[in-house]
C-alpha cells in the first residue's frame, strides 16, 4: 500500500472476484426484498427524525453486531480519506464487505428472512438495505460505477444519485458494543465448531445437539438461536447453568463467559476416527523424527543456507503442533 505495483492479472482478478460478490449481494437483496412501502413505513415508526434517535428494541442481536461494525467502518474509513491513507480505507471496506456483511450477517439472517414472519422479514430487510447502501457510499471513491449502479436498486436510497449524496456520518445512538462483543463471541465458536467437524471429518447432514453452559450469556444464546443452529450445524439447542449431565467424552469448546459441548455420539463412528487418528499419528510422528534428525546433523546445520534451516524449524515447530493435537483427540 502507497507504493506503486507491477501490472499483475492476479490483482485484477481478485478485484473481479469482489465485484462479483458485492453485485451477487445486490442480487440477493434486492431478490428477497419485502415491499418498498413497508421499509419505509418501519422507518418512519422507529426513527425520530427530531431527535436523531432509532428505537433498536426491534432490532435483533446480529442487526445491532453489524450495525455497529458499521459505525466504526465509517468511523475509521473517513479518518484514512482525510489522512490520505486510501490502501488503508479499500482494506477496511473490502473487508466489512466480504467478510462481516456477506460471509457472516448475510448468512445468519437467512431463517429470518425465509421465514413466514413477515414482521421478521421487514427488518432483516431494512438492515440489509441500510448497511449495504452504507457501505456503497463508502466504496464509491474507489469503485463509482458499479456503487452507483447498486445504490439506485436499494430502497432507502433512491432520492438522490449517489455522488451528490451525503458522506456516511457516525451516529452514536447506533452503538452496540455490548451487543458486538456477544455476536463475535459466538462467532468464534461457531468457527471452532466447524473445524472440529472439518477435522473429524463430520458429514454436514449429521447434526449435533449444542450444550451451553453460561450465567452470563443465556438470553443471547436464546436470541441468536436459529443462527446458531444454522451456521453452528446444530439439531438442537440446550442452555444450562453447569456442567451437569454432561458426558465427559462431550466435544468442548470454550468461549469468554460461555461453554459449548457437543456429545460425541452419532457424529462420527469412534472406532474409524481413532483408526484414523492413529495413522495420522504415525505419519506426524515420522515427519518430526525426520525433522529433529536432520537439525541434530552438523554437517546439515554448518552447511545448509540459514533460510533452509528455519524452514525446517518451522516445519518441527508445526508437525509437534499437530501431533500434540491428535494426540489429546485420541485422549
Amino acid at each position: 500500500m502507497g507504493n506503486d505495483i507491477r501490472y499483475m492479472p492476479e490483482k485484477l482478478e481478485q478485484a473481479s472476484n469482489f465485484a462479483n460478490k458485492i453485485w451477487n449481494a445486490t442480487k440477493f437483496i434486492t431478490n428477497n426484498m419485502v415491499d418498498e412501502e413497508e421499509i419505509i413505513k418501519f422507518h418512519q415508526e422507529n426513527y425520530d427524525s427530531k431527535t436523531g434517535k432509532f428505537n433498536s428494541e426491534n432490532l435483533k442481536l446480529e442487526d445491532k453486531w453489524i450495525i455497529n461494525k458499521l459505525q466504526k467502518l465509517i468511523k475509521e474509513v473517513t479518518n484514512n480519506i482525510e489522512n490520505y491513507d486510501l490502501g488503508v480505507a479499500l482494506d477496511k471496506i473490502y473487508a466489512f464487505i466480504w467478510n462481516e456483511f456477506c460471509d457472516w450477517y448475510i448468512e445468519m439472517v437467512k431463517t429470518r428472512l425465509y421465514s413466514e414472519n413477515n414482521e421478521e422479514k421487514v427488518k432483516v430487510c431494512y438492515v440489509l438495505d441500510y448497511v449495504f447502501g452504507i457501505s456503497m457510499k463508502l466504496l464509491h471513491p474507489f469503485m463509482p460505477f458499479i456503487s452507483t449502479k447498486i445504490y439506485r436498486s436499494l430502497v432507502q436510497y433512491n432520492d438522490k444519485d449517489l455522488m451528490v449524496s451525503k458522506w456516511p456520518h457516525v451516529k452514536t445512538n447506533l452503538e452496540y458494543e455490548k451487543e458486538e462483543k456477544i455476536v463475535e463471541n459466538l462467532k468464534n465458536i461457531i468457527v471452532e465448531i466447524r473445524n472440529i467437524r472439518a477435522n473429524m471429518n463430520v458429514h454436514p447432514s449429521k447434526k449435533a445437539n449444542l450444550i451451553f453452559v453460561t450465567n452470563k450469556y443465556e438470553d443471547a444464546v436464546w436470541e441468536a438461536k436459529e443462527f446458531l443452529l444454522k451456521l453452528g450445524f446444530g439439531e438442537k439447542i440446550i442452555v444450562q447453568k453447569d456442567k451437569i449431565g454432561i458426558k465427559e467424552n462431550a466435544i468442548s469448546i470454550l468461549g469468554d463467559g460461555i461453554e459449548l459441548y457437543m456429545p460425541f455420539e452419532g457424529l462420527v463412528d469412534i472406532e474409524e476416527e481413532r483408526k484414523r487418528l492413529e495413522e495420522e499419528k504415525k505419519k506426524l510422528e515420522s515427519e518430526v523424527q525426520r525433522c529433529e534428525k536432520m537439525l541434530s546433523n552438523p554437517g546439515f546445520i554448518n552447511k545448509a543456507p540459514q533460510k533452509k534451516i528455519e524452514e525446517e524449524k518451522a516445519k518441527l515447530e508445526k508437525y509437534t503442533e499437530m501431533l500434540n493435537k491428535v494426540k489429546d483427540r485420541l485422549k
